[in-house]
């Protein structure tokens, strides 16, 4: 049996998700909608409240954070406190999606000064997430030997959905070895840059 519809109040809402989550994990695809429309609201708040996330970055995380709760519900130990369970995990995607924006903004802001300090004010700071900029740092991938440098910066830069710590943990290695191979990436897509601008330099003299 289960108890799809809403819940109001503690316990009434602890023993809804427990029979929900109970008939979800035997497919029971209503009873997955019931624990989505009842928590949804509670996680689009805690999202709203982080301010360097705008509207599209908050439902982002909404869905990841029931993407990943209903992919390990197994491994949920107290069914009753789904909620606070879920919104553990809403909260952990929101701060990871923070820390990606501020770390693209980082290379972003080396690389600009880098083209700065050739004298070039009227280049833009490059965005890696962004045309251009965004093709130079893929083909600086590209070009890596496939490795674990290669798989680390494909995680950070281009998947985009990985802390230096969640890579150090999928990849099996300390979080100092991700911090040096990113600090090494970095290097190579500030030499690129330097010697774009070099040459765009000897094409206009």
């Amino acid at each position: 049996m289960t108890a799809h519809g809403k819940a109001e109040g503690g316990e009434d809402a602890g023993a809804a998700d427990a029979a929900d989550v109970a008939a979800a994990l035997r497919g029971d695809r209503a009873a997955q909608r019931a624990l989505y429309d009842r928590h949804r609201p509670a996680v689009h708040r805690l999202a709203r409240g982080f301010p360097a996330l705008d509207a599209d970055d908050a439902e982002d995380v909404v869905q990841d954070a029931f993407v990943r709760a209903f992919a390990s519900l197994a491994r949920l130990e107290q069914p009753a406190r789904f909620g606070g369970w879920l919104l553990t995990i809403a909260r952990n995607r929101a701060i990871t999606r923070i820390a990606r924006g501020r770390a693209r903004s980082q290379l972003a802001e080396d690389l600009g000064r880098e083209a700065e300090a050739l004298g070039t004010a009227e280049a833009e700071a490059p965005d890696p997430e962004a045309g251009a900029e965004l093709e130079l740092v893929r083909r600086v991938v590209d070009e890596l030997p496939d490795g674990p440098e290669k798989e680390t910066v494909r995680l950070f830069y281009l998947e985009g959905q990985l802390t230096a710590r969640e890579i150090a943990a999928r990849l099996g290695v300390g979080k100092s070895a991700i911090t040096m191979r990113l600090e090494r990436f970095r290097a190579k897509v500030k030499r690129r840059l330097l010697a774009e601008v070099a040459r765009l330099r000897g094409e206009e003299s």
